[in-house]
């Protein structure tokens, strides 16, 4: 962890480093390749969003106590740090060469994790409301900041052009694993699922 520049034993240490920069004061920040654009552009909405999304795994996993579950949300954490660097990055910038792009390999281990673990459910039939456990209900969260992440994602691609497709769909299967494995804590738990009852409308006469 970087410490700040001060009076302590570390502060000589060549890993220190400001944790502000005041070059961002004026609106704008830096994109990976050295170009610089509005916060509030676009191409920063989506790896901004997918930020959040990586923070709110981090308070699911707070709350889950299943070993196995944690390792694998930890594991979607580190897949979002490169989902983050590659919205950050433009397609014409040298930089690119440099990242650990999400590829279809990622999406096929998405893929593989929803079968596996939707397997252990109980087939599911109306629309399930967000609640249960905690760690259940934060997985929901997270989900719902993905498919967010997501339409951002989508709408960099349609003005920009330069989205890698492997993103989209890693976004849009990462949310249906994350509302697979918000089942799966309830389930494992013994917490019934709240399920959304829609009341039937009686034909006019």
């Amino acid at each position: 962890m970087a410490r700040a520049a001060t009076g302590s034993p570390d502060a000589g240490l060549d890993c220190c480093m400001k944790l502000y920069t005041k070059t961002g004061d004026d609106g704008t920040t830096g994109l990976y390749g050295g170009t610089r654009t509005g916060k509030d552009a676009i191409r920063v909405e989506a790896y901004g969003t997918v930020d959040e999304a990586n923070a709110a795994l981090g308070v699911a996993r707070a709350n889950l106590d299943d070993v196995e579950l944690d390792k694998l949300v930890a594991g979607l954490q580190h897949a979002l740090f490169e989902v983050g660097a590659d919205l950050a990055t433009p397609g014409d910038a040298a930089q690119r060469a440099h990242l650990a792009l999400i590829g279809e390999a990622d999406v096929s281990a998405l893929e593989a994790a929803i079968d596996r673990h939707d397997a252990e459910l109980e087939p599911l039939r109306q629309f399930i409301v967000p609640a249960g456990h905690a760690g259940s209900a934060a997985l929901h969260h997270a989900r719902a900041v993905v498919r967010r992440a997501e339409r951002a994602a989508v709408r960099l691609a349609h003005e920009a052009g330069d989205v890698n497709p492997a993103v989209l769909r890693y976004l849009n299967r990462l949310s249906d694993l994350l509302f697979v494995l918000a089942r799966l804590v309830n389930a494992r738990h013994g917490v019934s699922e709240l399920r959304l009852l829609v009341p039937r409308r009686q034909r006019a006469r």
